[in-house]
């Protein structure tokens, strides 16, 4: 398992497209993505629940990738949150 945080600087928090493009990117690894904020976790390849969360910006959130190839998926994610949001 690994894990990782991002504080969002995208200046709306995750809206519809950027959590669109999360979903997609998490669904094209080999690892399952988790996002937590506080107390409530959510698929990231589920969109809804990522928007769910109601992340805004300044809010930090943690990453959690289990399965597969962890560190390839979590360095992918990484780079994902710093491109896009």
């Amino acid at each position: 398992m690994k894990q990782f945080t991002y504080t969002i600087t995208d200046p709306v928090g995750i809206h519809a497209r950027p959590a669109g493009m999360l979903a997609k990117a998490a669904k094209a690894l080999d690892s399952t993505v988790t996002i937590t904020k506080g107390e409530k976790s959510a698929a990231a390849t589920k969109l809804m629940a990522v928007m769910g969360l109601g992340v805004k910006t300044g809010e930090t959130i943690t990453f959690t990738i289990e399965g597969g190839d962890e560190e390839a998926s979590a360095a992918a994610m990484e780079q994902f949150c710093k491109d896009n949001m």
